[in-house]
């Protein structure tokens, strides 16, 4: 019984799934819907789209901003370069100034101060170039990111374009082959098409007019004088031909007509 019962209970699930799944696919193939469908992707890839370029615009703010930090790095550079020539050329005074005697240039204070200002600079300078090489390394990199989604920002964008393209296309071949099915049934006899229908009605009408007009006509007497007017053209084409008879001698002569009786009067006295 209980195998019966889940036998049955499956049997009704499988119906109403096929049900569901073919009102689905019908309301799927309605043109509206498709239309609707191409519109709601279409808004969504134009979204997607629309947050791909905030992302590249912000790519190439950072490029901006690397571009305006390597600008202001190579100036401290130079500048560093600069100081480092002071500092060294300072120092070489110092040295011309004591002939070169070692011990002296060496316990100088100004001579001290150079050198460390000359260590300074170059030790800045170190990090600086470093850092413009990486700088330059990530502008490298990042450029060539913005170029790439630049060409898929293209793409893309070429791609929407046919997706409005084909949704016209894809409504109209539904269209068409909506209508070649229901000729197709049509003429199977597999279905009744409702414009078909329509003009029988119209048929139907027409006839019932032409019959309602045909018996207010006869009602109001047109038709009885038709009639008589055929009745009058027959008459006439009747003596014609009795007539036609007569000069050919086919007719019978005609009875004499009988002499007029003369009254007997009574003479008067």
């Amino acid at each position: 019984m209980f195998n019966a019962l889940g036998k049955y209970m499956r049997a009704v699930w499988y119906f109403m799934t096929f049900r569901v799944d073919k009102a689905s696919e019908s309301l799927r193939m309605n043109p509206g819907v498709i239309s609707a469908n191409y519109d709601r992707i279409i808004s969504d890839k134009r979204e997607r789209l629309n947050q791909y370029k905030d992302a590249i615009a912000a790519m190439i703010a950072q490029e901006e901003t690397k571009k305006e930090k390597l600008k202001q790095l190579t100036a401290e550079i130079q500048n560093l370069e600069k100081l480092r020539e002071g500092a060294a050329a300072k120092a070489k005074k110092i040295v011309e100034q004591y002939h070169g005697d070692p011990e002296k240039v060496k316990s100088d204070p100004e001579y001290m101060k150079c050198q460390a200002a000359f260590r300074d600079f170059s030790s800045t300078l170190t990090e600086k170039q470093k850092r413009v090489s990486e700088i330059e390394e990530d502008l490298k990199a990042l450029v060539a990111n913005v170029n790439g989604h630049k060409t898929q920002i293209q793409t893309l964008m070429r791609e929407l374009e046919k997706l409005k393209e084909e949704k016209h296309d894809t409504v109209a071949d539904v269209l068409s082959a909506k209508e070649e099915k229901q000729i197709a049934d049509m003429m199977s006899g597999l279905a009744m098409d409702r414009t078909s229908e329509e003009l029988r009605e119209l048929r139907e009408l027409r006839q019932k007019a032409s019959a309602n007009a045909r018996v207010s006509r006869e009602i109001a007497g047109m038709d009885t004088a038709r009639a008589e007017a055929e009745f009058l053209e027959y008459a006439k084409t009747s003596e014609a031909n009795d007539e036609f008879d007569q000069l050919i001698g086919l007719a019978g002569k005609k009875e004499a007509a009988a002499p007029q009786q003369t009254e007997n009067r009574i003479p008067e006295a």
